[in-house]
């Protein structure tokens, strides 16, 4: 069998129409995983007040969602380079959407614990399979664009949680909230039941597996560099995004006096912010390279979260929100296309999930950090030094991650 050119086989797919579907598919799960962790960190309150739990339990329940979201990644990561991106993702579907089912059913801290931690095994491998899946059916001149839009799955899925939240959950409770958060899984599985593997990985499986995928991230020295600079960009992007999301809802009603629906809608602003900087990183990446586009991020979070944390009338923060929430999360919209471009095929989605949700484990101590400088200090002292951390991925964008834009994947 002749072998098919990366770019030949991704320009077939968008006549087809393949690409377009593996990119809903790819939306719509990740989708799925924002709206479910965000109505978590909206309910921590009331879950803790109807199980009876400590401040310390009801944080642990954002924290080991993504624990085992770190060991979903790792798993499934692995298994999509070995048995097909498509077939675990439909896996993942239905762990996540089992387990979150169950969430609602849930007496006390140690049963709501264990289907939260399961739950997010089944969240971990949606985000790395679902960009490596476009990034494998879409050319190279969109591959950072298209990426982007995977990452603006999540921002619609957060904003439907903001908004639907403060109406939904004092007529529903905590535990309707969790069983509507089956919906998006379900949808999900039917529209990835009608797309296939890309060309480029069933091509790759036909000559066999040469080495284990996790090899090939430290393959040598400049690959080891690499990989070392993608999990501290992912780490302080996902460190930063929770350590604000989950408590902004907290911040905004204790210090400002913000009722629930008036804290969603601000929160609903800050994450508009964050999709429209997702949306111009993916045109900005694409046009101008991934590593200016990084760096000019990187710079604004840093200047943006320090400005953030000493506003203080409703308008600066609203606006203030929506301007930090470009710089911040804005970034989420490039690691599919730069961790597609720098590992070959056999190791791409265990690439993009490990190194991600290596990310997301520093992320769980995100909010446990600015919960405990905001109780010692202040939200605002918090968010100051959570601005510091940005300048760490600045250091690791200039020396450790290597430029790949246009690059055809291996």
């Amino acid at each position: 069998m002749t072998a098919v050119s990366p770019a030949a086989a991704a320009g077939a797919s968008i006549r087809n129409g393949y690409a377009g579907r593996a990119l809903i598919a790819s939306i719509l799960g990740y989708a799925m995983d924002g709206f479910d962790l965000l109505i978590l960190g909206f309910m921590l309150p009331a879950i803790a007040a109807d199980l009876h739990l400590s401040s310390a339990q009801a944080g642990s329940l954002v924290t080991w969602t993504l624990i085992g979201a770190v060991a979903g990644g790792l798993i499934f990561g692995v298994l999509s380079d070995y048995f097909g991106r498509v077939r675990m993702l439909t896996w993942t579907i239905l762990i996540f959407a089992v387990f979150t089912g169950l969430c609602a059913l849930a007496q006390g801290y140690a049963d709501l614990l264990t289907y939260r931690t399961i739950a997010g095994i089944g969240l971990g491998g949606e985000f790395g399979i679902g960009m490596t899946l476009v990034a494998e059916a879409w050319p190279a001149s969109q591959r950072a664009r298209v990426s982007s839009y995977v990452g603006l799955g999540w921002q619609f899925g957060v904003l439907g949680a903001a908004l639907l939240t403060p109406l939904l959950l004092p007529v529903i409770g905590w535990r309707g909230m969790f069983a509507l958060g089956l919906l998006p899984a379900v949808v999900s599985f039917f529209v990835r039941r009608r797309v296939e593997e890309p060309t480029l990985f069933t091509e790759r499986a036909a000559r066999g597996m040469r080495t284990l995928p996790l090899k090939l991230l430290v393959a040598d020295g400049r690959t080891a560099r690499a990989s070392m600079g993608v999990a501290i960009l992912c780490s302080v992007q996902n460190f930063g995004y929770y350590g604000l999301m989950i408590w902004l809802p907290s911040y905004l009603s204790k210090t400002f006096g913000y009722s629930l629906t008036k804290s969603g809608v601000w929160t609903a602003v800050t994450v508009l912010g964050m999709a429209c900087g997702i949306w111009l990183f993916g045109m900005a990446a694409d046009r101008f390279g991934r590593k200016p586009a990084f760096l000019f991020y990187q710079a604004g979070a840093v200047v943006m979260v320090f400005v953030y944390a000493h506003l203080t009338t409703p308008m600066t923060l609203l606006i203030g929100g929506a301007a930090m929430g470009v710089f911040v999360n804005g970034m989420i919209g490039g690691y599919g296309a730069l961790i597609s471009e720098l590992y070959p095929t056999e190791a791409r989605a265990t690439a993009q999930n490990v190194l991600f949700n290596i990310g997301r484990a520093m992320g769980g101590f995100g909010p446990v950090a600015v919960g405990a400088l905001a109780a010692r200090y202040s939200f605002g002292a918090a968010l100051a030094v959570l601005a510091s951390i940005y300048l760490l991925d600045i250091f690791a964008t200039l020396f450790l991650i290597p430029e790949r834009r246009g690059a055809e994947l291996q």
